[in-house]
């Protein structure tokens, strides 16, 4: 594969080795996103971010031997903690249960996902990650009462099977032009349905359709 100035360079932190190079590989595999390098302890993060100079970071956490909430303070420290969010890394952390995702989500980590979350989802989680958005396995909303009640608390109008479908691509980062080549469809008439979802959604832009949509349960990513 032929690097680009558009390919994520992701670097995983595990500390069992299999999965580090299952997640290598599988990152791989993938057309916008690329594993920068992989470590094993979020002690080595300092040195890891001057050699391998990542976009964002993957941590599996099924092997932190530290508490959850610890390590990420740790590792938002190491990328640029709240405070200086502007320049932080985003932090897409797999977790193998509802326990860890709640531990994480409480102590502020807004990128969880399942382990056995696949490769296109994964992808598409860097690029929401990377534009500051929220991104949470449906398999674990219904665990975070914040989650749950954000997408319960105003009824949301209902959207066409299309609108679905173009919400869904904004969600994977596509421009109207590449919507439109994807569903066959003109630039204009994406823009129509664009209007359409914000008006809906009661939103202004992009970025806040996708948040509002992926906190109610319309999209995944």
């Amino acid at each position: 594969m032929t690097q680009t100035a558009d390919v994520l360079r992701v670097l995983i932190i595990s500390a069992d080795p299999l999965a580090r190079a299952g997640l290598d590989a599988l990152l791989a595999a993938l057309d916008d996103v690329t594993p920068s390098g992989h470590i094993a302890s979020v002690d080595e993060l300092p040195a890891a971010l001057s050699v391998y100079h990542p976009d964002a970071l993957l941590w599996d956490c099924a092997w932190s031997p530290e508490p959850l909430s610890d390590t990420l303070l740790e590792i938002e420290a190491a990328s640029g903690g709240p405070e200086e969010r502007i320049g932080a890394l985003p932090v897409v952390a797999l977790v193998p249960d509802s326990e860890q995702a709640q531990s994480l989500w409480r102590a502020g980590q807004r990128a969880v996902l399942t382990r056995s979350v696949d490769p296109a989802t994964l992808a598409a989680a860097f690029r929401a990650a990377a534009a500051g958005l929220c991104v949470l396995s449906p398999h674990f909303a219904d665990d975070i009462p914040a989650v749950r009640s954000e997408a319960l608390s105003a009824p949301i109008e209902p959207l066409t099977e299309r609108e679905r479908e173009v919400l869904q691509l904004m969600a994977e980062g596509l421009a109207n032009r590449a919507i439109a080549r994807r569903l066959d469809i003109s630039e204009h008439t994406v823009k129509f349905h664009a209007n359409a979802i914000f008006g809906k959604l009661d939103v202004q832009s992009r970025t806040e359709a996708v948040v509002r949509a992926t906190r109610a349960g319309l999209i995944h990513i």
